[in-house]
């Protein structure tokens, strides 16, 4: 069964250039991500209860897009975080893209918004 693309937006009370810090930078990556987080220059090794995933850093713009690759997806699958700001609120908004089977997406975004909270609350937004 195909993997269906998804994204998920979130208003970050927090400045482009720190809510970037914490996407990118395996030290506030391991606060709200993953139990864990290392990299090995454009590598990254994720865990979770003490099971671990590799993911290749493909694509940055600073304070604007992080692209992820884990080593074990599809050819075209990828986990990307964006941050830009609301033209018309000027909030700051994380949008995320993630791939899943159509029936796992609501329990996925589940997951994300209990993620994203816990990043609200690693940031102090």
């Amino acid at each position: 069964m195909a993997r269906k693309k998804y994204q998920l937006e979130y208003i970050i009370r927090s400045s482009p250039s720190i809510l970037f810090e914490f996407l990118t930078q395996t030290n506030n990556l391991a606060q709200w991500f993953s139990d864990y987080c290392d990299s090995q220059g454009e590598i990254y090794i994720f865990g979770w209860g003490g099971s671990y995933q590799r993911a290749k850093q493909l694509e940055w713009i600073e304070d604007e897009w992080v692209k992820y690759k884990w080593e074990d997806s599809a050819k075209d699958e990828y986990l990307s975080f964006k941050v830009y700001k609301s033209e018309i609120s000027n909030e700051t908004i994380l949008e995320i893209t993630d791939f899943a089977e159509a029936k796992e997406i609501p329990d996925l975004t589940t997951l994300w918004d209990k993620q994203v909270e816990d990043l609200k609350h690693a940031i102090g937004a």
